[in-house]
């Protein structure tokens, strides 16, 4: 039996409760991804936030809360299989508590502190990144990351540019944070191409792609450790990289 949700953490969850409490599940997946199986039938679960909530109570107080983080980071990365993996270590914490954590070599649990690891990393990386444009009156910052992590910088800039109204999109999934000074929140946002900047913006940007340009130091150039430290499918929503970069990296695979 093959459990299918609506994509949420909290359907994740449900679906969770259902191998407990119905039947047990051979696999769960988000429905809009999943891959048909002929020899494995098939159940839509409904979200239900009170089976969720007692999944939720269940994690916290039979395992631990590092638990909860782990499953919550693995539930973001764009992995197909990360719910899988999520139900496998979630019964083995239920039978392990608190100590599945310490059992790194276990596969069920290194498979999800491997993707919880991805998606941590890539928030740290994207807070150095991410890049703030003035349209109007609202910052605008695009961004297409691996993984889906938007949500883990929300609270950073909400309490960083507390002044400022901004949005964080994530063009990879039609989705953004939008702040207005007061709070955040989560809403689908299609990516539109003439997303026009303020000319105070455009005199900033050639201000300091021309920094950029000048500080470093041509006889010191290391394009193989620039890669590591910003990777070439991140530049594109970078200013200083909107020019000329991809003619760094043909050079460097040359």
């Amino acid at each position: 039996m093959v459990y299918l949700h609506d994509g949420t953490f909290n359907g994740l969850l449900t679906c969770v409760y259902e191998h407990y409490y119905t039947e047990k599940a051979n696999g769960i997946y988000y429905e809009n991804r999943y891959e048909m199986q002929l020899l494995e039938p098939e159940v839509n679960i409904t979200t239900d936030d009170k089976k969720a909530g007692k999944v939720y109570d269940a994690i916290w107080n039979k395992i631990s809360d590092e638990a909860m983080k782990n499953a919550y980071y693995t539930f973001l990365s764009d992995d197909y299989k990360k719910d899988c993996y999520i139900l496998k270590y979630l019964e083995l914490g239920f039978k392990m508590g608190y100590k599945v954590d310490n059992d790194h070599t276990h596969k069920d649990v290194l498979n999800v502190h491997n993707l919880s690891s991805k998606v941590s990393k890539e928030r740290h990386r994207l807070l150095g990144l991410l890049r703030f444009q003035e349209v109007g009156e609202v910052l605008y910052a695009p961004l297409t990351p691996d993984n889906d992590v938007i949500e883990l910088l929300a609270d950073h800039f909400a309490d960083r540019m507390k002044n400022e109204k901004f949005i964080i999109h994530d063009k990879k999934r039609n989705k953004a944070v939008i702040y207005n000074k007061r709070e955040w929140m989560i809403t689908d946002f299609e990516y539109q191409e003439d997303i026009a900047i303020s000319e105070r913006e455009r005199n900033f940007q050639e201000m300091w792609k021309g920094y950029f340009e000048h500080i470093g130091i041509k006889e010191r150039k290391n394009l193989v450790l620039q890669r590591q430290f910003v990777p070439t499918r991140y530049r594109k929503n970078i200013v200083e990289f909107n020019k000329g970069w991809r003619q760094q990296n043909a050079n460097l695979q040359r």
